[in-house]
């Protein structure tokens, strides 16, 4: 495995330890800033209302893993493949679990830091 390999893995794990902790700044931290997001039924949306989606989720408790199936490191361009298990728990609510395919394209800043880029997430709800 390469250093980029393993920081891409790095990422993905910190992504899903701060959503279970509900550290939205350190989510926001691995996002670019002009990072689009694709899921179903609606239009691709960006940074800004990824935060603020996430502002929303206070008192949300969420668990979720991932399993990387393919990276590819093209200079300071990657692309990931996962399937992704998540089960979010409203504070008064039933646990809703998703899960599915991912497919997120990640820049390197110039700081040397991989950021995610594009993210195409094909979550569903499982029963």
């Amino acid at each position: 495995m390469t250093d980029d390999e393993a920081a891409i893995r790095d990422l993905i794990a910190t992504w899903l330890a701060a959503g279970k902790s509900g550290n939205t700044k350190a989510v926001l931290g691995l996002i670019h800033d002009d990072a689009l997001f694709h899921v179903p039924g609606a239009e691709p949306f960006g940074k800004a209302a990824f935060a603020s989606a996430s502002e929303q989720m206070t008192n949300v408790r969420m668990e979720g893993e991932s399993q990387v199936l393919e990276i590819e490191v093209c200079g300071d361009t990657a692309w990931c493949r996962t399937h992704l298990a998540i089960v979010v728990t409203p504070p008064a609510g039933q646990p809703v679990r998703r899960a599915g395919y991912t497919l997120s394209i990640l820049r390197k800043s110039p700081a040397g830091k991989w950021q995610l880029f594009r993210d195409a997430n094909m979550l569903a709800v499982q029963r």
